[in-house]
């Protein structure tokens, strides 16, 4: 029996381990080629103490002086004395660099390309190397613009399955990659992705989840539900408000539907700028934030949006009084 290991470095590309329970995180790093920092092997430095994100384990023998009880109350551990009982997500403090790995590289070919609005672009991506492809529910790929030296960043809008991973890419005036998708892309084309990278992933669901998603932010959060539907659901609900600027923008309204269906705990709310709009929730994300779902606080915030939007969540809250447990989120602008 072998457990997954996500060692998420601080420059933001994750590298996943396969590691025994009998062996420890970082002896299973090293025996895969990733140098992760430890010094004593003993767990008397405190050199390789890392936060553990997610899942389950057992510490081995360490002293006081290199991990505290504080420290271990609130997550960190020493990988050289990390013995995991279950998948784990572990944060790196350090680059990927110093830790002699780097981010993966795929090729694949187009294997599915739709435009679902005037504004967004579904794209999907295959290829034998994909059976590979691990990353954390939330994180990026950058994809490599075909023809061009030049590459864009864009979020994984499902986990991956039979060699296939999917993508909502903006449909940007101008756009590099948008206008090769819209103009000379065809099924079978190949497009090099190199990743995962980002600190914007799902974590171990705790607490009642609220995820705020504008535009095509809301790819992260469908491989985030694409998750929690293969891990057997959640005993926490999850809420989701999705934002747009017209009717026309919503896109994937089937996938949001078949999510409640599999998901008792899951809950959507569409939220449309236009005051034409046929949805009745109209206006901004943050007027259709309930106190209920901020929970007093007790909750885990999760946004993908651009930055005014990112912005004006950040002050409702303060303007609120609300600290949420967590807060996460991700920024992104258009590319052209």
């Amino acid at each position: 029996m072998t457990y997954r290991i996500a060692l998420n470095f601080e420059d933001g590309v994750t590298r996943f381990i396969d590691c025994k329970p009998t062996e420890t995180v970082a002896d299973a790093a090293y025996r895969q080629s990733i140098n992760v920092p430890i010094d004593c092997r003993d767990g008397a430095c405190g050199a390789c103490k890392c936060s553990c994100e997610s899942g389950s384990f057992r510490l081995g023998d360490y002293i006081d002086d290199a991990l505290s009880q504080s420290e271990a109350d609130a997550g960190m551990v020493l990988t050289c004395q990390m013995y995991p009982q279950g998948d784990c997500v572990v944060r790196v403090p350090a680059s990927s660099d110093v830790c002699k790995t780097k981010q993966a590289s795929f090729s694949a070919t187009i294997a599915d390309l739709r435009q679902l609005s005037d504004s967004t672009i579904s794209l999907t991506l295959a290829g034998e190397a994909l059976n590979k492809l691990a990353f954390l529910p939330g994180q990026y790929a950058n994809l490599a613009v075909p023809g061009t030296p030049q590459h864009r960043a864009y979020s994984y809008s499902s986990m991956p399955a039979d060699g296939k991973v999917s993508f909502l890419i903006r449909n940007v005036p101008g756009g590099l990659m948008s206008g090769y998708l819209r103009e000379q892309a065809k099924a079978g084309d190949s497009i090099t992705m190199a990743g995962p990278l980002g600190s914007f992933y799902l974590r171990e669901i705790k607490r009642p989840v609220l995820m705020l998603a504008g535009g095509t932010g809301l790819a992260p959060f469908l491989a985030m539900l694409d998750k929690v539907v293969a891990d057997g659901g959640s005993s926490q609900p999850i809420h989701l408000i999705y934002g747009v600027n017209t009717d026309t923008d919503l896109v994937e309204l089937d996938k949001l539907a078949a999510f409640a269906a599999a998901l008792p705990n899951f809950t959507y709310a569409l939220v449309v700028v236009a005051a034409d709009s046929a949805q009745p929730k109209k206006g901004y994300v943050t007027q259709h934030i309930e106190p209920a779902q901020l929970n007093d606080g007790d909750v885990d915030i999760y946004l993908c949006g651009p930055p005014p939007m990112v912005e004006a969540v950040a002050q409702n809250l303060r303007e609120r009084a609300i600290q949420p447990a967590s807060f996460h989120y991700e920024k992104f602008a258009a590319s052209v």
